[in-house]
């Protein structure tokens, strides 16, 4: 099975832009590879458009414009040619192109430096990007093996629970980044805070743990990003300050172990 110059176009772009989810589609089926680089393109594609300029104005017509493009997926109107739209298109239903657009706009956030206005909006940040995109993974992948997610249902919110988790470690690896730019990344940036933080995320997900192996195996591919999410997840409890020091890290024979089990 080959891909076309779009396919291979978004491919290389998760391998230049997210080692960790280039990672995880490489190790999925092929097949699952059609929905994955659309979508893994698609989630860089956004997150670095406010990072382009330091001309808010000219950050949000970029975000927009990625907005407007899903509008016509959902709406199902002239869609603009373009190397990951028109492949993203092929994949989405008007749902789940209105899910993205939530996405999007929660990427405004990283074009200023205000501060999160609270642990709600903090949470909602990461249910909107990270789980954002795992939700709509699954879907896509359920949708192509006869299985339905629907918001609310018990597979909906396991999946959405796995996908801010993963959000969450992520995010904490990029904090002393974020803090060069000028930023505020946390809401409560003591050590004993953030640990809190990752003990109540790795604690919704352990009753899900075993969720992977029993999706549908062309479905499981959704879940394989997150293969470092416990590891590192725990790191931050045992030592909240590995995120301020910038040393959240797996080692790559570690990484290359939690993929092999997760896939």
């Amino acid at each position: 099975m080959t891909f076309d110059a779009d396919l291979t176009a978004c491919a290389a772009l998760v391998e230049k832009g997210d080692p960790d989810r280039f990672a995880a589609a490489m190790a999925s089926p092929v097949a699952a590879r059609r929905v994955l680089f659309p979508l893994y393109a698609f989630n860089i594609e956004v997150a670095r458009a406010p990072w382009l300029t330091q001309e808010p104005m000219i950050a949000e017509m970029r975000l927009q414009w990625w907005r407007d493009a899903l509008e016509e997926i959902a709406a199902r109107n002239a869609i603009r040619r373009h190397e990951v739209v028109t492949p993203l298109a092929a994949l989405l239903d008007p749902e789940a192109a209105t899910r993205l657009d939530r996405l999007v706009a929660a990427r405004r956030w990283d074009i200023y430096k205000e501060a999160f206005e609270d642990e709600a909006h903090f949470k909602a940040y990461l249910d909107d990007t990270a789980a954002g995109i795992m939700l709509v993974a699954a879907r896509v992948l359920g949708q192509r093996s006869d299985v339905e997610i629907a918001p609310g249902d018990a597979l909906w919110t396991a999946i959405e629970k796995l996908g801010y988790a993963t959000g969450l470690a992520r995010f904490l690896q990029a904090v002393p980044a974020l803090e060069a730019q000028g930023r505020i990344p946390l809401v409560d940036g003591r050590p004993d805070a953030i640990a809190q933080m990752a003990q109540e995320a790795l604690a919704a997900i352990r009753p899900t743990r075993s969720l992977k192996n029993t999706l549908p195996a062309a479905l499981q591919s959704a879940l394989t990003e997150a293969f470092l999410t416990e590891r590192l997840l725990a790191q931050v409890v045992n030592n909240p300050r590995c995120v301020a020091d910038g040393t959240l890290a797996v080692s790559p024979l570690r990484r290359s172990l939690q993929l092999w089990r997760w896939s």
